[in-house]
Formats: C-alpha cells, structure tokens, sequence
C-alpha cells in the first residue's frame, strides 16, 4: 500500500473492460490525486476499509448477475466494517438487451454496501433510461442509486453523465464545491 493514500478508493470489478474504462474515465475527471483504483480481481476488498469516501463500479450481468470478480469477493464484503465511510456507485448495464434486469447488480452493491454500516450518495435520476424493470431504483422508482451506464445503447450520452456525476459526488462527499 502506498504510504501517501488519495482520499478516495474506486474499486471496480470488470469483464469486458467497460467498467474499469468507466472508473478510468472518472478517475481522470475527478483528478488522479484524488482516487487510488483497485480491482476487485487483484485487491483485497478489505482496502476499502481505509478510505473515509469509496466509489464501486459494478456491472451487471446475464439476468440480473453480479460480475464474476464482485461474486467472489461477495462474502468478504460483507464482512467488512464500513461505519463512517461515504460510498457512491456506478454501475454498467444494457436496457435494450436485458430490460427487465437493467442495473440490478447496483441494487444488491447498494443493500451490502449500507449493511456494512456506510453512507449512500451519488444518486442518478431514472428520467431518459428505457427498461422494464430494476433492482438499482430508489424505493419510489425515480433514482437509480448510482450512477447508470448504458455503453451498449447510449455510448454517447457516457462522457457527459460521468462529468455531472462526478461533480455531485465531490459536492456531496464535501471535498469540492460546486453542484
């Protein structure tokens, strides 16, 4: 571990290279002095436990799946004491291919994340996605609760959802101002 840590750690887990380019992306946006990346793949999930702020990246997989590396790191994470810590997530996800499961994989990071005691923000409204179905929706439907990519059908809206995430999550975490 490094002895001069960022004040935020990413850990992403990624098959097919979309959500490590997304958490690059992000981390480039925000500025590379401020995030440490982690594979979930490589590194020991219990790392996340030395950040006061976490970002995760998660895909989701098949119908409604965790990505391979997040399911075999899963019973670690949950074991993990995250009291105090502010999370944000992203997530990967096709609308088009698998509507009815579109984000879940969000949804399940999320109810982990808050039961290893740590603090949501970074939620993305569900205004201009078209899906059937999601398990990463806010109870009233209208949030996903992280940031929802689409790189399969929305590609081009990528760049732009990342940059206005990424502000609200510096805003929210206390560490930039601004919106």
């Amino acid at each position: 571990m490094p002895s001069s840590q960022a004040p935020i750690g990413l850990f992403y887990g990624s098959s097919t290279c979309y959500t490590e380019m997304a958490a690059e992306k992000i981390r480039q946006y925000i500025g590379p002095q401020w995030i440490d990346l982690h594979n979930v793949a490589e590194a020991d999930i219990a790392l996340a436990e030395s950040y006061d702020f976490l970002l995760f990246g998660i895909p989701t997989w098949d119908y409604g799946e965790l990505q391979e590396d997040w399911e075999n790191i899963w019973d670690d994470l949950a074991g993990l004491d995250l009291s105090g810590k502010t999370f944000a997530l992203f997530g990967l996800g096709d609308q088009e291919g698998y509507p009815q499961w579109f984000q879940d994989a969000l949804g399940y990071l999320h109810a982990q994340l808050l039961a290893c005691g740590a603090r949501a923000v970074g939620y993305w409204p569900a205004e201009g996605y078209e899906f059937e179905e999601s398990k990463g929706l806010t109870e009233d439907g209208s949030q996903f609760v992280g940031l929802a990519l689409d790189e399969e059908n929305e590609f081009d809206l990528s760049e732009e959802r990342i940059g206005r995430w990424c502000d609200q999550v510096m805003h929210e975490f206390g560490l930039k101002d601004g919106a």
